[in-house]
């Protein structure tokens, strides 16, 4: 299928043409160029909701749950899943969407899931455009499940309009909650699984680390919703809290600046992948040459990368 025909079945719907799509983005196709430019105009109208924690906290479960309250609202929904790659392989288990199967036949839902191919932040290289080319198919709300690795996990919160912290009782103390740098990036925190013990110490020590921030009167303030995902119980209410902050952020103008720098941050990507190329890696490339007259004293690093800038600009 020509680049042309594949964007105009993808814009139309066509589910074949859309997995082909993705996977050209996984693989950093010379195509992808072509297709970017024939998504643009259509791109922008999703709203992409973000789902992080730590391992075993119910995240699948959870954007399953969230899955079905969108459906019961009559909304289309696009799932990307990123799970992480076998460090011997390169393959992965791909197991949230062995999950998700209740939705498998549903034709308003696509499941879509995305190795990390090593790639850290709890995403994936390809994501950003994997999301760009599910909003240009027209779904209403893609839903991003991320890879589950810990605290450093928070490149969603660049890629999400809504980012919701799943935690759950027993997953740390609240010098733990304290100093995880992916609590500070909630839009929404969910305590899941609710109904076992410690689930209220852990709703304590959320609110207090809420309360610590300093905050204007206009600022959002992150909910923190209970719920146990497993038996549908308090999706209602996240979902709620969702539209609150969907609604809050298209009235102060928020949406349209996280939207703004979402795009400058997959913009500075590709630019930077581009100067890559052109230092050159090989024994010809300027950036081995200035490695090695670092390596041998001839210059000191910054002198070395200036030359390597003077030449990109000759």
């Amino acid at each position: 299928m020509d680049t042309p025909r594949l964007v105009e079945k993808l814009l139309r719907g066509d589910r074949r043409a859309l997995a082909r799509a993705i996977t050209l983005v996984e693989n950093g196709s010379p195509e992808l160029r072509e297709i970017m430019a024939g998504l643009a105009p259509h791109t922008g109208r999703a709203r992409i909701i973000g789902f992080t924690g730590s391992p075993g906290v119910g995240k699948s479960t959870t954007t399953n749950a969230v899955v079905r309250a969108a459906r019961a609202r009559g909304l289309s929904v696009a799932v990307l899943a990123v799970d992480p790659s076998s460090p011997f392989t390169g393959g992965a288990l791909l197991g949230d969407r062995v999950r998700m199967q209740e939705h498998a036949t549903d034709p308003g839902v696509y499941i879509r899931s995305m190795a990390n191919r090593g790639h850290l932040g709890g995403l994936s290289w390809a994501a950003p455009h994997a999301l760009r080319v599910l909003d240009a198919a027209g779904f209403d709300v893609v839903l991003v499940e991320t890879v589950g690795v810990g605290q450093a996990e928070v490149e969603i919160a660049g890629q999400a309009d809504t980012t919701v912290v799943l935690c759950a009782p027993g997953m740390g103390d609240s010098v733990q909650a304290a100093k995880a740098g992916v609590l500070e990036v909630a839009d929404v925190f969910a305590v899941n699984k609710a109904d076992r013990e410690g689930a209220k110490s852990t709703l304590r020590e959320l609110r207090q680390m809420v309360a610590m921030k300093d905050r204007a009167d206009d600022e959002w303030k992150p909910p923190i919703v209970m719920m146990v995902a497993v038996h549908d119980e308090g999706v209602d209410e996240l979902w709620e809290r969702l539209d609150a902050h969907f609604a809050h952020l298209e009235s102060g103008g928020g949406l349209a600046e996280r939207r703004r720098r979402r795009a400058r941050e997959e913009v500075q990507a590709i630019v930077l992948d581009l100067l890559r190329s052109r230092i050159g890696v090989g024994d010809g490339g300027a950036l081995e040459s200035a490695a090695r007259d670092v390596a041998e004293g001839r210059r000191d690093p910054y002198a070395a990368a200036d030359l390597v800038l003077k030449e990109l600009d000759a």
